[in-house]
Order: structure tokens, then sequence, then C-alpha cells
């Protein structure tokens, strides 16, 4: 049924976009038609396949490593007051910044390759994964952890087997919203200054006025970060899942 609707949604959307253009009388240099969009993509394929590949790493390199300092800096400020104290009010205070304005900083100071557009990935993820997970970690049932602190739990047992176990589904919420912000910064840091990847390809099309290229571009991020959130959902949900099959084991043994 879901498919089904996304069917008719994508239809419908195709629909409105054709009316819009006939309506308008739009050139197709301004508005190009969905016909004159997938004749681009499709005579395009190589050179998108190969800029999305960049896009797509970059992507997943800084989710990976966003995710991983997410966690750890929630772990910490989970198991110590004086880590909450110092590093609580720098996160809130980073997110005044607006995380786009660095971009041309850290093209300056990563330089126009893959790096700077991994640490700009990096650095959009970071706060909600490390947000998020912190808010799950500090609403454990305080019975639970009065029972294991009662029975001899350190507090390093206490995190393994408690708190992180129950706090892996806003670890998924976290990890659900940084597959849908780190494409954007990806591609905010392609603009800026890149020699490849979709944002770059978006820059260069719409430079030499193929706007027909600038939109399949445009859809095939789309696409991209559609599949990478529907598959970090997948993996979110099997992280719950078997979160909550140890959590029954572990009662089983007590």
């Amino acid at each position: 049924m879901k498919r089904l609707d996304a069917i008719w949604a994508l239809l419908l959307g195709l629909a409105l976009w054709q009316g819009i253009v006939w309506i308008t009388s739009a050139p197709h240099f301004i508005l190009p038609s969905p016909w004159r969009v997938a004749q681009a993509a499709f005579n395009s394929r190589e050179v998108i396949a190969e800029n999305a590949l960049v896009t797509l790493t970059e992507v997943l390199l800084g989710l990976f490593i966003g995710t991983v300092l997410g966690a750890l800096t929630a772990i910490q400020l989970a198991m110590s007051r004086t880590a909450r104290r110092l590093m609580l009010p720098i996160l809130v205070f980073t997110q005044a910044v607006p995380v786009f304005a660095l971009a041309p900083v850290l093209t300056l100071w990563f330089g126009y390759g893959i790096g700077s557009k991994i640490v700009m990935a990096v650095l959009i993820i970071y706060f909600p994964v490390t947000s998020a997970f912190h808010d799950g970690l500090s609403r454990v049932d305080r019975g639970l952890l009065d029972l294991a602190r009662t029975m001899g739990a350190t507090p390093m047992q206490i995190m393994r087997r408690i708190k992180i176990p129950a706090a892996l589904p806003s670890l998924g919420s976290g990890l659900r919203l940084a597959a849908v912000y780190a494409p954007i910064g990806a591609v905010i840091g392609e603009w800026v200054g890149a020699s490849k990847g979709l944002g770059y390809l978006m820059l260069l099309a719409n430079g030499r006025a193929k706007i027909d290229l600038m939109f399949a571009s445009l859809i095939a991020l789309a696409v991209m970060t559609v599949i990478l959130h529907k598959s970090v959902g997948l993996l979110a949900t099997q992280l719950e899942h078997y979160a909550a099959g140890g959590r029954e084991r572990e009662h089983v043994r007590g």
C-alpha cells in the first residue's frame, strides 16, 4: 500500500510539474519539462553516476565518523557530570553558528578534495546524533538503575547493559536525521569548492545554462538521500530489535 501511495504521489508531482510548464510557458532554460530532465539524465547518466559516487562516498564517511563521534560524546556526557558541565554549553553554543557559514573556512583548511566535504558532513550530523543519544541515555528507568546499583553493578556495567540498550531507539532517531542532513553538508561543501560531486555538477550545469542537467543532478541527489534514509532506518530498526532481544535475555538471566 505504501509503495502504491508513493507511486501515485510521484505521478501527481510530475503532472503538477508538467502543468506548471504548460501554464507558464517557461523557457526550457528556466524550467525544463520532466521529459527534458529525463533525457538529460539518460544522456549524461555516466557523468551523473560518477559524480554521485563521489558525493555518496563523502556522505557515508561523514555519516560513519559523525555517528561514532556523536555516540562516544553522548556516552561520555552521560557518565561524567564534569563533562556535562563543560561540554553541553559548548555544544549548544556551536549550534548558534550556522554550519554552512563554516564551509569556506573548512575548504581553506582541508582543501578542495574530499576531506573538507567529509568534515562538513560530520559537523552537520554530530549534534543531532549526540543530542538524541544523550537524551536516550538520560531517560532510563530509575528503578532499573537503582536495582543495578543495589546488586553491585559498576557504572560501566550499568552503561553497557542497561543505558545503551535502552537508548538505542533514540540513537536510531538521531541516525535517521543524520541520514538526511549528511548529504546537505556534503553538497554545500561541493558548492563552495570542488572538482567532483553532484554539488559541483549542479553548479557547472547552472553556469552553462544546462538547467535540465542541473535538475537531473538534483533528482539524483534526492533519490540517493531517500535510499540512504531508508537503509539507515532499516539498520536502526534491526538495532532496536537486537537491543530489545538483549534486554529480554538479561531479564531471563536475572
